[in-house]
């Protein structure tokens, strides 16, 4: 190990802020011979269809230009095959988009993932190891190393790897704490304070005249706030929004 675990922890968290944290573990990474770092962390992995839900926080260092928005905004998670095997492991593991060299990907990698394949291979992300975090509430976050090519680069993987994962554990317990309120909530849903609040009192049983009453609004305001919540979480009454809502920890 190239710090103690006491070293690591206190070099991390000597950043104040997401971001200072952030760069002090991709510090740590390149002590480690990685060459960009991908961090990324949701409250809720997967929607009711068992799709990957953009993160609602994502850090990337020393990676191509506009990967951020590829991966963000135009839907490249749901198809990045290293988050399609992240999200259903709680294994580390080592990857590589060179089909020559054994790992996770060789066998996954098909039509569906040349978008991100192209990407990559354009921007030199051949390989790395990648840490799955999954939490016990269903939190869930990776921890992504680059190495510098797709086989040399790979070579001492298996051997830095508890290094690597000791790491990225540590700089996402320590990344955590500094989350404000955008990260915490899923991406996939946004509701108001207000219709959060009525969701809430409706799980409880309460109607639409008893959550006014609690609220001081008219129970028209409230009948709007809940329809607004549903329609939002696609859900065709009360109950399911309820229900809806719950998933993504939007109550509860």
């Amino acid at each position: 190990m190239l710090q103690g675990l006491s070293e690591i922890r206190s070099r991390i968290e000597g950043g104040a802020t997401t971001d200072e944290r952030v760069d002090r573990a991709f510090e740590s990474m390149r002590d480690l011979g990685f060459v960009a770092l991908i961090y990324d962390y949701t409250p809720v992995a997967l929607d009711l269809d068992g799709r990957i839900i953009t993160p609602s926080l994502v850090r990337m260092r020393n990676v191509p230009a506009g990967m951020a928005e590829y991966w963000c905004d135009r839907g490249y998670y749901q198809i990045d095959p290293v988050q399609q095997i992240a999200v259903r492991s709680t294994v580390p593991f080592v990857w590589s988009y060179d089909r020559r060299v054994e790992t996770p990907l060789a066998g996954v990698l098909g039509e569906d993932h040349e978008p991100v394949v192209d990407f990559l291979r354009e921007g030199g992300i051949l390989a790395g190891v990648t840490v799955p975090v999954h939490m016990p509430g269903g939190d869930f976050a990776t921890v992504t190393g680059v190495r510098p090519d797709a086989a040399g680069g790979l070579r001492d993987a298996e051997a830095i790897l508890p290094d690597f994962t000791l790491l990225a554990h540590v700089f996402h317990e320590a990344a955590v704490p500094t989350f404000d309120e955008t990260a915490r909530v899923c991406a996939k849903v946004r509701l108001t304070p207000r219709e959060r609040e009525c969701l809430c009192f409706s799980a409880e049983g309460l109607s639409a005249k008893e959550i006014s009453q609690r609220i001081g609004r008219s129970v028209p305001t409230v009948v709007m706030h809940l329809n607004a919540a549903a329609r939002k979480l696609g859900a065709r009454n009360r109950v399911q929004a309820v229900v809806r809502a719950t998933h993504y920890r939007l109550i509860g």
